[in-house]
């Protein structure tokens, strides 16, 4: 069926239902239609000309060369919700590791020398010094409202805590899932007030080093900061600077550096956030699918580099383009198919602001011929057709 390369170990269970679909699967596979990588970097990959998209199993897409991807005609699938749960949940744990010194006194325990003492005694003169605030009550700034940070949001609230959220970006699907009892703030600024801060935004220009020098001195002096996000949403030097002078009371990050490892009041962990059997498979999944749907009809859903572009199954053959986004490209298409008598029986169309790239979809009457492929080849602006043959009734 297709040729799938994994660059990273998959789930069994993902990688079972590949094979029992006819997918050749495996880290050996050569030509592969389909590219199959988790977190490692591929910026320098080189791309066979058979590769027809990337299945990201997981959110963060920086570690692909999506504008690479783009302009050859490769669609990039990420699985935003695979995992939020797993990273929910490993928030809670962040939350408690932002208020007292857990870690710190588990280190106590495991340190004990029992030949000098007995614990139990011990434990009750020194365990002042782990002490730390209470999260109930408390102002919690949530920093991305997406699919992770609507969920913290929510979970907050519960919590007995007051949530802010801030995200320009918010969507009104997104909106409908946020508790009412979460207040909305336009600005990061207006976090100030906020006790706890947790990170959920993806990493891109404008997320980059978000919390700089500047945005830090305006927060609470002893605020609290969990980062879920990606490591370069912080500003590593100003987090230092901050922790050295008491304006961060406690770091918690998911994102471990050489210079945060052994620093007072940092917690880390090695990037966990969606590490869980579960979400593991979730991610592997509904990244297979997606790469699938796009193989077998040319649908687009969840690509960070294409917009969404998406067609019933009809049995009809499709052909699918990817051209630059200039006026009458798809003037040219239709008038290339409609002259050999062939009726184009629907349409889609896609782009994104980010790429100068676009995306068409044709569902056509009947199999398109060579000299129509050819023909399309030629036309000006044309990066790849993609043809998908009909199906059989």
């Amino acid at each position: 069926m297709y040729k799938i390369k994994t660059l990273n170990n998959i789930s069994p269970a993902c990688v079972e239902m590949l094979r029992k679909g006819g997918c050749e699967i495996g880290d050996n596979v050569e030509n592969p239609d389909v590219i199959f990588v988790r977190a490692l970097n591929i910026l320098d990959y080189d791309f066979g000309p058979e590769v027809q998209c990337i299945a990201r199993a997981g959110i963060g897409v920086n570690t692909i060369p999506l504008g690479r991807c783009a302009e050859r005609g490769i669609v990039v699938f990420n699985t935003p919700g695979g995992n939020a749960n797993g990273v929910k949940e490993l928030f809670l744990f962040g939350l408690s590791m932002a208020c007292r010194d857990i870690k710190g006194a588990m280190d106590w325990v495991d340190g004990f020398d029992t030949a000098n003492g007995d614990v139990a005694k011990t434990m009750e003169k020194i365990k002042a010094r782990f002490a730390g605030p209470e999260y109930m009550g408390k102002k919690l700034g949530v920093v991305g409202m997406g699919n992770v940070g609507r969920i913290v949001a929510n979970i907050a609230i519960h919590l007995g805590m007051d949530v802010y959220g801030y995200d320009p970006y918010l969507s009104v699907d997104a909106a409908w899932h946020i508790s009412n009892r979460v207040t909305r703030v336009s600005s990061l600024t207006e976090l100030s007030d906020c006790d706890f801060i947790t990170l959920h935004v993806p990493l891109n220009d404008e997320t980059r080093d978000m919390f700089d020098a500047e945005l830090l001195s305006r927060m609470k002096d002893g605020v609290r900061i969990i980062n879920y996000a990606r490591q370069e949403v912080v500003n590593e030097p100003a987090m230092l600077a901050a922790l050295e002078s008491g304006k961060v009371a406690r770091f918690v990050t998911d994102f471990p550096t050489n210079n945060l490892i052994g620093r007072k009041n940092v917690v880390m962990t090695p990037h966990l956030g969606g590490t869980t059997f579960e979400s593991e498979e979730n991610c592997a999944m509904m990244a297979a699918r997606q790469a699938l749907d796009y193989m077998e009809n040319g649908n687009i859903v969840n690509s960070v580099n294409f917009g969404v572009a998406k067609m019933a199954p009809s049995g009809n053959a499709r052909i699918c383009v990817f051209h630059k986004n200039v006026p009458n490209v798809i003037a040219q298409l239709t008038s290339a198919i409609s002259s050999r008598g062939i009726n184009i029986e629907n349409m889609v169309n896609a782009s994104t602001k980010e790429f100068p790239i676009a995306y068409t979809m044709l569902e056509i009457s009947s199999e398109p011929d060579a000299s129509l492929v050819d023909a399309l080849n030629s036309q000006n602006h044309i990066i790849r057709v993609r043809i998908i043959p009909a199906r059989k009734k």
